[in-house]
């Protein structure tokens, strides 16, 4: 693989990835969406390919956490929709992968990116949030969960960057803040477990990358337990406006990298 191993790395450079790994665990447990600035950051001190196998098994370790600490607010209704739609959009970012250069997949993913949360204030500022998701009992809802979901798997398979995608579906789907990470929690474990056979085919994991993830992992934990602790902290208004902050940030990094 061509990537740097825990060796070739100076201080500063592991550093900025221990922060990084630090930040999905915060993310995973807080503001989803936030871990845009992780995938930016190891695709600045890894070669960009290489960086997507690398970070794999970090947001997998904090996916786990996630669930541990919100698996009792998860909305399976709701993962059971998305979940074909999802599989679908693996298979397109896949046929898209075959033939668009590193530019085209950033500007694509960035625009979506900014698009969608541009939807997602418009939305929310004709409707407060319903106490239930509605993502699964009606049509439109039905609409908005697979076109989410196509969405949500597109940009995972393209850049490990399917977190902000879905964070403004579950919002628009009137999810409240417990509901919202319980949810997610499971959605990601499940979709980022089921890349690694894929990602190690491709040769993105080896055994240099998982001894670097073996070093980084050890910074999601207490990533995690600050993200459980300021969440308690954040009112819902607050929280959607944190979601919604990360994913703009992560769109226009995308575009302006």
């Amino acid at each position: 693989m061509n990537t740097m191993t825990l060796w070739d790395l100076s201080g500063w450079e592991f550093a900025a990835l221990a922060f990084a790994a630090l930040l999905v665990g915060f993310s995973k447990t807080a503001v989803s969406g936030a871990n845009t600035v992780s995938l930016a950051v190891f695709a600045a001190v890894l070669p960009a390919r290489a960086s997507t196998g690398v970070l794999l098994p970090i947001l997998i370790a904090g996916d786990v956490l996630a669930v541990l600490t919100y698996r009792r607010h998860a909305h399976w209704p709701t993962l059971w929709r998305l979940f074909p739609a999802v599989a679908a959009g693996v298979a397109v970012g896949t046929v898209f992968l075959m033939w668009a250069d590193d530019g085209i997949v950033r500007t694509s993913i960035g625009a979506i990116l900014l698009l969608m949360a541009g939807v997602t204030v418009w939305r929310r500022r004709r409707a407060d949030a319903e106490e239930e998701p509605d993502g699964v009992v009606t049509r439109a809802g039905r609409v908005k969960a697979r076109s989410y979901g196509v969405l949500g798997g597109f940009t995972t398979m393209v850049a490990n960057a399917g977190g902000p995608v879905m964070s403004l579906y579950l919002l628009s789907a009137g999810f409240r803040k417990l509901g919202f990470l319980g949810t997610s929690a499971f959605f990601f474990l499940i979709v980022n477990t089921s890349k690694l056979p894929f990602s190690a085919g491709l040769g993105l994991i080896d055994a240099d990358s998982l001894l670097l993830d073996a070093a980084l992992v050890l910074f999601v934990v207490p990533g995690a337990f600050l993200g459980k602790w300021a969440v308690t902290r954040i009112d819902q208004r607050l929280f959607e406006h944190l979601v919604i902050a990360a994913t703009v940030a992560g769109g226009l990094q995308l575009l302006l990298r």
